[in-house]
């Protein structure tokens, strides 16, 4: 089943950038249509293409799965993100950004690789794809392409836009790189707090079944709600999947929104 939904506010603020008001109002907003991860597993458990997508140690079409997502690192709390994760034994997916953070923290992303997580894309330097020209856009996208390549051996399938903000011309852009853009059903609003338990409550109150989780590791109060939002899920049921587990054995394809 497809979904559809305007195109999504609730943004990744950047560290040094003021966040943008929560009910600013977006303008010239047209319908846009996102694919569920069930409607991903689903068309590939009938298509003869299955076989392509993994696994990997969960089938998330029977188990109560969720992604734990993270954007606009790596930054200074990354490593004591990843030694929760690591302890806690839960995979996540990092939408990077490349100035002052891929550029700034090359080992973390290298590290975030080895230890099991999905490194994706969360553009360069967090302009608003829909506000920039298509050439600007598509250098936002490139770059990171290249860097997270150059770090770990691959390029990137997945790409986040800055504050969920995507249009025809993205989705093209999108698909000429191999990038499927990835959204969330469940934000905390991070950028606008630094209480710890207000972050964990909002995030609790949201999360269900194929629920895509949005966090920032680049403020001080995000970390440190991760280890209750990942004790409490896992004692309602839920199994910590990244991206493309929620979706497999379908794969994120090209130029499509996913949310």
């Amino acid at each position: 089943m497809r979904k559809s939904a305007t195109r999504l506010r609730p943004g990744a603020a950047l560290l040094g950038i003021a966040a943008l008001a929560a009910t600013a109002a977006l303008t010239g907003c047209t319908k846009l249509d996102t694919v569920s991860p069930s409607t991903v597993r689903k068309d590939a458990a009938h298509a003869k293409t299955a076989q392509q997508g993994a696994f990997g140690t969960v089938d998330c079409g029977k188990a109560k799965c969720i992604a734990l997502t993270f954007d606009a690192g790596p930054s200074e709390n990354t490593p004591r993100l990843l030694k929760i994760l690591k302890e806690k034994k839960v995979p996540a997916t990092f939408f990077t950004l490349g100035k002052n953070h891929i550029a700034k923290y090359p080992e973390l992303v290298k590290r975030m690789d080895a230890e099991g997580h999905e490194v994706a894309s969360h553009t360069w330097s967090h302009k608003i794809l829909t506000k920039i020209s298509p050439k600007e856009a598509r250098a936002e996208l490139e770059r990171p392409n290249k860097a997270i390549e150059k770090l770990i051996g691959k390029k990137p399938t997945l790409m986040r836009p800055p504050q969920g903000r995507t249009n025809d011309t993205v989705n093209k852009i999108s698909r000429d790189l191999g990038l499927a853009e990835i959204l969330w059903t469940v934000t905390a609003k991070d950028y606008t707090t630094n209480d710890s338990a207000l972050i964990q409550k909002r995030v609790l109150e949201q999360s269900s079944r194929d629920g895509i989780i949005l966090l920032h590791d680049i403020y001080k109060g995000t970390v440190p709600a991760v280890p209750g939002i990942i004790d409490e899920l896992k004692k309602r049921g839920y199994v910590f999947v990244t991206v493309p587990q929620l979706l497999a054995p379908g794969k994120a394809e090209a130029g499509k929104v996913y949310r």
